[in-house]
């Protein structure tokens, strides 16, 4: 096996009295390819920067291949003391870098090099930031949130650019189509401590919710076992003294073991609160259009949209895709062409402009919008700490002000917003951005499950497979095309992706990109199991009986004097029997979980 270049070991930090990372381990050789997951806030930003070298933990070691060069792509880059783009990505080359690298990879993400860095928006921000890690070619890349701000155009050039380099690679992302594609094992963080799997992302959520399923299993045993020890301390210590204290001080153990358990993060709760159905007809647009001056934003373009229907609308930065939803739903009007909106719309929108809060105000304000302690969601009133709990915001984050809220959740505090007004239109800008992979999954089962309709921007690929029924794209010159499906249906009706014909990446026989997570069957339960799960109640409570008729019998003190042979099969009858109760009790649980799990 090839040496590290990058290996940190036994690392551990704690912030605010709780570790953050406790014993973490992790190891990176020359061109591996290792995405990095984990919840918002468990600390793979920080774990990045110790392995950047800018953040010192408490304790651990942390070791670099004498010679390899690091470079570190942060989440909000500094621009501090420099006067262009070109200036800070030439910073970032070491003494034998070409210098023409800098400009050609700048030109390559769409900059020309002379542009202001105060005055950048966040998407030139962020190809700035990364053409500087990219020119000096690095024996390894620590990247974190590389696609944030990026359009899916950029996303498809820098997948195909970090593809086909030698570069190794630590990804964190919340794009799980980017994951999946260059990803060769996966790093998970969980509640302090690094589990690791020589496999891509697209193998890591199966393996997580095996993961956790084991570990439920595992707590389901521990508080059988308790409650099995704590039933012989009431009834049945016997009077010899030292096994009882030993069996006593076990019992304590268990206790501890049980009381230090630090269970997974649970979900957000997400819920839209519905209006009354709307008419079936929700917008007719005929050969609508709008110009900018000269530029021709949107061009004869026409659709019909119906109650149910999941619309995404994709395209490069400055496209005019906010523009078209703006004229879709009657925030702008169209320069020529007519729009026709149905009966009984009730609209909601999330901006992706999250500056327009002011960064003073508190959590509970935004959400209430200072007037209470109550915030109306679907029009009744609720008490902010209950629908804060909701979004994982917990009570003593009430007074918090904004400012100081991570990205993760600063887009849920949007979501809380968005989804607490009555509607049957979902209007999303970006509704993806810097939310975790499990608050993605949550939203997704919302959106599925709400009645209304929904129109929404994303540059989340895997996000509008699963979610639109079909999607708007720019083709240009401000044509814009309406294809059936999602983001892989487009690409196999186009032939290529937003980045163009030559960055099309080679397809499947069933017309997807390679790389695209495959659609998982859905579970069923066999006749088998079906069958299991009715018998096993009946059959554990025969062996519990069973059970305690052993019990009675083995309580006869002089069952040993009188019958030796008796008293050894009652006792290996006893231990046969606790096995045969604990594997049925394990299967039940097993089914009926995976029972409910199909039953949602």
């Amino acid at each position: 096996m090839a040496p590290p270049l990058i290996q940190l070991k036994d690392i551990a930090l704690t912030f605010g009295g709780t570790p953050l990372l406790s014993g973490v381990e992790l190891s990176v050789s020359a061109a591996e390819r290792v995405c990095l997951i984990g919840r918002n806030g468990s600390g793979k930003s920080t774990l990045l920067k110790i392995a950047a070298g800018l953040v010192e933990p408490d304790s651990g070691s942390r070791f670099v291949q004498p010679g390899a060069t690091v470079r570190y792509l942060p989440q909000e880059p500094d621009f501090a003391g420099f006067a262009s783009t070109l200036a800070y990505v030439e910073a970032g080359l070491g003494p034998g870098d070409d210098h023409y690298q800098a400009r050609f990879i700048l030109e390559q993400l769409g900059l020309h090099g002379d542009e202001d860095p105060a005055r950048v928006s966040g998407g030139e921000a962020r190809r700035a930031a990364l053409a500087r890690v990219l020119a000096p070619s690095p024996d390894i890349l620590l990247l974190d949130e590389p696609t944030n701000h990026l359009d899916l155009t950029t996303i498809e050039w820098l997948e195909s650019e970090l593809g086909s380099r030698r570069s190794a690679l630590v990804i964190i992302s919340h794009d799980r189509r980017f994951l999946s594609n260059l990803s060769r094992s996966t790093a998970w963080l969980d509640r302090g401590q690094i589990r690791q799997i020589d496999r891509g992302f697209s193998a890591f959520e199966a393996w997580r919710d095996e993961v956790l399923a084991e570990e439920e299993r595992d707590q389901h045993k521990l508080d059988r076992k308790i409650v099995n020890e704590e039933h012989w301390l009431r009834y049945g210590v016997s009077g010899r003294r030292k096994r009882n204290v030993k069996r006593l001080g076990n019992l304590y153990a268990l206790r501890e073991q049980r009381r230090d358990y630090r269970g997974a993060t649970g979900n957000a709760n997400l819920a839209a609160a519905e209006a009354d159905k709307s008419g079936k007809l929700i917008i007719e647009a005929k050969d609508i259009g709008r110009s900018y001056g000269d530029r021709r934003i949107v061009d004869g373009f026409s659709i019909r949209v119906q109650r149910g229907d999941r619309i995404g609308i994709v395209g490069p930065n400055g496209a005019g895709k906010t523009t078209l939803i703006d004229m879709l739903t009657g925030a702008k009007p169209p320069d020529t062409g007519t729009i026709r909106f149905g009966a009984n719309i009730e609209m909601a929108t999330l901006d992706q402009h999250r500056e327009s809060l002011d960064p003073k105000s508190t959590l509970a304000e935004a959400l209430t919008g200072g007037r209470s302690d109550s915030v109306m969601v679907g029009g009744k009133p609720r008490h902010v700490v209950s629908y804060m709990k909701d979004f994982l915001f917990g009570q003593e984050q009430m007074r918090t002000p904004l400012e100081v809220l991570s990205g993760g959740e600063r887009g849920r505090l949007m979501l809380a917003r968005a989804l607490a007004k009555p509607s049957n239109l979902l209007v999303l800008d970006e509704p993806t951005n810097d939310l975790d992979l499990e608050t993605l999954d949550v939203l997704e089962e919302m959106l599925g499950d709400y009645e209304g309709t929904v129109i929404l921007i994303s540059h989340d690929r895997d996000f509008l497979d699963r979610v639109a029924t079909s999607v708007i794209v720019s083709e240009g010159a401000g044509r814009w095309v309406e294809y059936a499906g999602g983001y892989s249906d487009m690409v196999a009706q186009r032939g290529y992706g937003l980045a163009g014909p030559a960055a099309a990446a080679p397809l499947r026989a069933n017309g997807k990109p390679r790389g695209a997570p495959r659609a998982s069957q859905k579970k069923r339960m066999s006749f088998n199991d079906k069958h299991a799960l009715e018998k096993l109640p009946g059959a554990i409570a025969a062996i519990r009986v069973d059970l305690a008729r052993l019990e009675r019998k083995l309580a006869d003190q002089r069952l040993h004097d009188r019958d030796p042979a008796g008293f050894m099969r009652a006792t290996a009858d006893y231990g046969a029997k606790q096995k045969e109760l604990a594997a049925a009790e394990e299967q039940w649980l097993r089914l009926e979980m995976l029972r409910e799990e199909i039953e949602g």
